[in-house]
């Protein structure tokens, strides 16, 4: 079956994972560069100084994604470069160079879906009040927002507040496995409350201009099922699906949070920073919803005298007949489909992007100097699969972006992780096109799988 006939095929890359060129033209440091400075948080003390010096080769990769005859390319603006200190004049430099990808990127036919915040906060607000804990914050995303929005204007096709606030808060602040490195429950849900915040606040600031492009944020969503069929299980699964996925959904599309966790927390943690008004207005009206998939999670309840913070325990199931990526996630496209399918029903159709779908494998250059990533390959198709049965049953699904356009610093995992559909061979930085790169073009060129 073909997919809709104005589907948008593209790819993805954020600024921190593949720009490099840290101390250039203007830019400020970044949470990121701190975290990826200090030893043993990143493998193999790696960086993203350089990453895929995209920066410098910005021109080169838009035409890559042009050989690969996509239409739609999703990029992430790093706020430390327009905003060195997260406050304050543009840096013109740093508008420069959005200003130019975007020119290249329409010149190529390819429409650009730009991501306000990809994670890479300005230093100097962390260092000023606690970055995202800070209530202020909301008030500068909204500023930096509005400054993006001038400089790009309406050639931007779509618009992402953020990307994977759950990320953000849980990962960066709760098990400090991400920058800024914080080990707080409390700096987690201060975090995310002000992340929904200014989401909220960018979109107003967005309907205050003239643009007409569509606007969303994108939310990292995982379909949780029991480990075993109990009640005890099933409750868990409950919890755990307000804490990951509902805690960012309600409030987007309800104007709340989860109320049965919203107990739980307040009884524990108080919330004193959610003020009476602050989720009603989180409820801006947004034109889509930007989906991350890329596995399922398997919860259940705590055993008898065993620790949790939560009444769920994330389980560590090995079933050896599902396969998993390099990551050491499970790939389960069916789940895919329940997703989308769940999402559609429980908060009233949105129209949905899948703004990140990938694989992590162990590629390498073969003796014929190509990379065969079959498994990347079988990875796409099935979930290419799982997202046309679910645009069967109705699910209203608009564009789908490829993680990633090449291989690039993977966070906490530094460079030995690649997801990309190109091969970047680091030392050199010559980018080489995957098997996955030509069978994903020729799915894009014909609408459909094949």
């Amino acid at each position: 079956m073909p997919f809709p006939p104005d589907f948008a095929w593209g790819t993805a890359t954020a600024s921190y994972q593949i720009e490099g060129a840290v101390d250039e033209d203007g830019r400020g440091r970044s949470i990121w560069d701190t975290f990826s400075h200090t030893p043993g948080n990143v493998a193999n003390g790696d960086t993203g100084d350089v990453a895929c010096d995209h920066y410098h080769r910005w021109s080169d990769d838009v035409d890559l994604i042009a050989s690969y005859g996509l239409g739609a390319y999703r990029f992430s603006v790093a706020w430390p470069r327009i905003q060195p200190d997260g406050r304050g004049a543009a840096n013109q430099k740093g508008i420069d160079f959005y200003r130019r990808l975007v020119d290249r990127l329409v010149e190529k036919g390819i429409k650009p879906a730009a991501t306000l915040y990809h994670w890479d906060l300005p230093q100097a607000l962390q260092d000023d009040g606690g970055g995202w804990q800070n209530r202020e914050i909301v008030e500068r995303f909204a500023e930096y927002a509005a400054i993006v929005y001038e400089a790009l204007g309406e050639d931007v096709a779509w618009w992402i507040t953020h990307n994977e606030p759950w990320v953000v808060a849980a990962i960066g602040h709760r098990t400090g496995r991400h920058a800024p490195g914080l080990h707080a429950i409390t700096a987690e849900l201060k975090t995310a409350h002000h992340l929904l915040l200014s989401h909220a606040r960018a979109v107003e600031a967005y309907r205050s201009t003239a643009l007409t492009a569509p606007i969303g944020i994108s939310l990292s969503l995982a379909p949780t099922y029991p480990e075993r069929g109990t009640d005890a299980d099933r409750a868990a699964v409950d919890l755990s699906d307000a804490y990951v996925n509902r805690w960012y959904l309600d409030p987007v599309f309800r104007g709340d949070y989860p109320a049965d966790l919203l107990v739980l927390f307040r009884e524990r943690y108080g919330l004193d920073w959610v003020r009476d008004g602050d989720l009603p207005g989180i409820a801006q009206p947004i034109d889509f919803l930007g989906v991350n998939y890329y596995a399922r999670r398997v919860v259940r309840a705590p055993e008898p005298g065993e620790t949790a913070e939560f009444p769920w325990v994330d389980s560590t199931v090995r079933t050896p007949e599902i396969p998993r990526s390099a990551m050491d996630w499970e790939i389960t496209p069916d789940t895919f489909t329940d997703l989308l399918v769940r999402l559609d029903a429980d908060y009233g159709a949105p129209p949905i992007l899948i703004t990140e779908n990938g694989c992590a494998i162990a590629d390498q250059v073969a003796v014929d100097g190509e990379v065969h990533d079959a498994g990347r390959i079988e990875f796409l198709r099935g979930h290419l699969a799982a997202l046309e049965e679910a645009i069967r049953r109705g699910v209203d699904v608009r564009g789908y972006f490829a993680w990633s356009l090449m291989d690039n610093f993977e966070w906490g995992e530094g460079y030995q992780r690649r997801f990309g559909i190109t091969y970047v061979d680091y030392p050199t930085q010559r980018r080489i096109p995957k098997d996955s790169a030509r069978w994903y073009a020729a799915v894009a060129r014909r609408n459909g799988i094949g």
